[in-house]
């Protein structure tokens, strides 16, 4: 009985420790601040960039592109079966390790739908920063 005790307070301790080493591995993802951020017209897109994203763009893309000391953030959705769809930017921000980027693709207006299949997509540009850039 005294062996069953000590077994059981055991196996009770290494779980403890165990479940508490798992909380210690995830660490809370601290938001430093918001990113100011332009959305990039078609026109203006860096000639190379524009190369890159038109190879990219009839499947669901995501990258980074870095020139004169600003950043490039462009995510795509790939070929749709119409036109009319925009993109929302949900969040950019800033965190001690990365730089987060959230976006929706928004269905178009009934009124807006167009017959002919499109390729959404958005570009972001903001000023360099040394992060990664993380997508969700």
């Amino acid at each position: 009985m005294r062996g069953i005790k000590k077994a059981v307070i055991l196996l009770l301790a290494a779980s403890f420790f165990v479940l508490a080493g798992c909380s210690m591995l995830t660490e809370e993802r601290v938001k430093l601040q918001d990113l100011g951020f332009t959305v990039v017209s078609e026109e203006k897109i860096p000639a190379e960039l524009k190369t890159i994203i038109d190879e990219k763009k009839s499947n669901p893309f995501q990258l980074t592109y870095s020139a004169d000391n600003f950043l490039y953030i462009v995510i795509g959705y790939g070929q749709q079966a119409s036109g009319g769809y925009s993109i929302a930017v949900n969040e950019l921000y800033l965190t001690e390790e990365a730089i987060y980027v959230n976006t929706t693709l928004l269905g178009p207006e009934e009124d807006q739908v167009s017959r002919v299949p499109s390729c959404p997509y958005i570009v972001l540009k903001m000023d360099y920063m040394e992060k990664p850039v993380v997508f969700e």
